[in-house]
């Protein structure tokens, strides 16, 4: 007696004609290793392909391998729907059972699973993703290994700031902020609010750093940084193609502040040299930071801003002197 898994169990010629189940005849694998996998429903069109021929490093190859095998193995049948069965030589899915899940022919998975020369689609990735119940990071990693970029992740939801108010906090008495994808702070401990000049009022950092009077008289080396931030911007806002609000912010900008427009109508892209800032403050005089920018891996476009007192200056001193000033 046979199930409906037999029929798509994996050929012994990597030549042979694939057979699908049933329910999926309309998502049939080629019997080619090199020809496209036709899908259908509303991933008809292929918004981006890739041969495995061009992943040509063994040691890709192999965590290809490793990687999909391990995912493979982790799920049990009645984690996606399927009878557990009494006859399992490995742990997990078999292939066939992810092939099936996926929408794709047995051999075609057999062939990735082993880092063959074959067409990768991004709508088979992400199929194939979603069988294996991957995470973010988990799927990122895979379309790194097939060669692929990553698609962009979805717009952090800012609803929560409780994890950004304790980073920053916790860099305190150093300065330090975070800002979204479009540099608007979501995130300010009182340190870079004395130090940067940061008001009520501002709320993105590249309009404050070209419209605030205050913040700007206080980079020593603005007209220098200036040039790198917008051109760093301009490389966000291609990232990010989809978000208008850069359009809003770059808009709003050019009307506003001359050097930006001129800087903005150059479109230069240039490195980003910010690895140092010479503050200017009336009060505590010249204070000099080491400056790092870190990325929050599980929230998508959340960049920290994190200050440190250079060594061999005073300016960790004349911080902790704002702060006290402050509270009296």
């Amino acid at each position: 007696m046979t199930t409906s898994l037999d029929a798509a169990r994996e050929t012994s010629s990597p030549n042979a004609a694939v057979r699908e189940p049933t329910s999926l005849d309309a998502v049939r694998g080629t019997s080619s290793p090199n020809a496209a996998v036709r899908e259908t429903t509303s991933l008809d069109a292929v918004r981006e392909t890739t041969s495995l021929d061009a992943v040509r490093q063994p040691r890709r190859r192999e965590e290809l391998r490793h990687f999909l095998r391990t995912r493979r193995e982790r799920l049990r049948p009645e984690d996606v729907g399927l009878p557990p069965g009494t006859r399992r030589r490995t742990p997990g899915l078999r292939r066939e059972e992810v092939a099936m899940l996926a929408g794709i022919g047995t051999s075609w998975y057999t062939w990735l699973e082993q880092g063959r020369d074959i067409k990768v689609s991004e709508q088979v990735v992400d199929s194939i993703g979603r069988t294996l119940r991957l995470d973010a990071v988990e799927r990122d990693h895979l379309y790194r290994l097939v060669g692929m970029n990553p698609p962009q992740r979805p717009a952090d939801d800012l609803a929560d700031t409780t994890q950004l108010t304790s980073l920053v906090e916790g860099w305190m008495p150093s300065p330090a902020y975070a800002i979204d994808r479009c540099w608007d702070i979501v995130g300010l401990n009182r340190a870079a609010g004395l130090v940067f000049a940061f008001g009520e009022r501002d709320t993105n950092c590249l309009m404050s750093f070209f419209t605030n009077p205050a913040f700007r008289a206080r980079h020593r080396s603005w007209a220098e940084v200036a040039p790198g931030l917008v051109s760093e911007f301009r490389r966000d806002a291609a990232r990010y193609p989809d978000d208008h609000r850069f359009t809003t912010i770059s808009r709003r900008l050019t009307e506003e502040s001359e050097e930006f427009a001129e800087l903005w109508s150059r479109y230069e892209l240039t490195a980003t040299n910010q690895g140092m800032k010479a503050i200017d403050h009336p009060r505590a005089g010249v204070m000099v930071f080491d400056h790092s920018v870190l990325e929050i891996p599980d929230r998508p476009g959340i960049r920290l801003m994190l200050h440190t007192a250079r060594p061999g200056t005073e300016t960790r001193e004349k911080v902790a002197a704002l702060l006290d000033h402050e509270q009296i």
